[in-house]
């Protein structure tokens, strides 16, 4: 038995996979508000308040389609791929292929097969500059080991993002919808960087092999997503409830070392 299976039988956690109805409905609408700002503030010509809440609606956007990813946001599994699609459609990209290789992620951390994480083995910097590269090399995978139903989402996903932005640059010529589409290039380039390099480099010595967040306000900021180490253990577990199981596990063995995110 490993840790991982050891940690599943010792630790409580199974209360924490159900989600009450408002919670469902919050997790759903959860990025919502940020969008709206964004565009606002954009219309205003307020840029630099415009990326501050395109920055936040990628991040809450990132936490539904990462539960999405694991059937955690409470829903049906038919309803949450249409999640998936929508999520694709808005913040482009193949939300199934990052799926895909997410789920690769967890199965084969931090080797080769993982290619998600190939970011977290470099320099910060590299990461950084890995970031336009990132968004290709996930979706060529999934293309690759992906079952025909997975790659008839994909390419359903990736047309939907295809006639999105001719509309947008070609046919409706409304700038606000063009500040979107390039705030969301451009968060789709930093991935790399925020969403893997930060959660995972370093850690190949470590038990868990990956980064985490215990202070309250960090906590509250960055919508729990940078609970990975939680997430890797329990990946049933909704990100709303991850804080609940890190104090769980502190609990069960506070001498484990913590390896923060910032």
């Amino acid at each position: 038995m490993n840790d991982q299976q050891y940690l599943l039988k010792v630790v409580q956690w199974k209360d924490l996979v159900h989600l009450r109805t408002r919670d469902v409905i919050s997790e759903l609408l959860i990025s919502i508000p940020w969008l709206c700002a964004s565009l606002a503030f954009a219309y205003l010509a307020w840029y630099p308040l415009a990326l501050l809440c395109s920055f936040m609606f990628f991040l809450t956007g990132l936490r539904q389609v990462h539960n999405a990813f694991h059937f955690a946001l409470g829903i049906s599994r038919e309803k949450t791929h249409w999640v998936m699609w929508i999520l694709s459609i808005v913040m482009l990209g193949s939300m199934h292929a990052v799926q895909i290789n997410h789920l690769r992620h967890h199965q084969f951390c931090m080797q080769d097969e993982d290619v998600e994480a190939k970011s977290a083995r470099m320099k910060w910097w590299q990461a950084f500059l890995f970031g336009p590269f990132f968004p290709i090399m996930l979706h060529k995978k999934a293309f690759a080991v992906g079952t025909k139903t997975q790659r008839k989402w994909m390419s359903a996903e990736l047309l939907a993002n295809i006639i999105l932005v001719i509309a947008v640059f070609f046919i409706l010529d409304v700038t606000i919808l063009k500040y979107h589409v390039v705030a969301m290039l451009i968060g789709q380039c930093m991935t790399a960087f925020f969403a893997v390099w930060t959660v995972h480099h370093d850690t190949e010595d470590h038990i868990y092999m990956a980064r985490t967040v215990r202070n309250e306000f960090k906590r509250v900021v960055t919508y729990n997503m940078f609970y990975h180490v939680e997430h890797h253990l329990f990946p049933a577990v909704p990100t709303r409830h991850l804080h609940v199981l890190a104090k769980r596990l502190d609990a069960y063995d506070p001498n484990v070392e913590i390896r923060e995110v910032f």
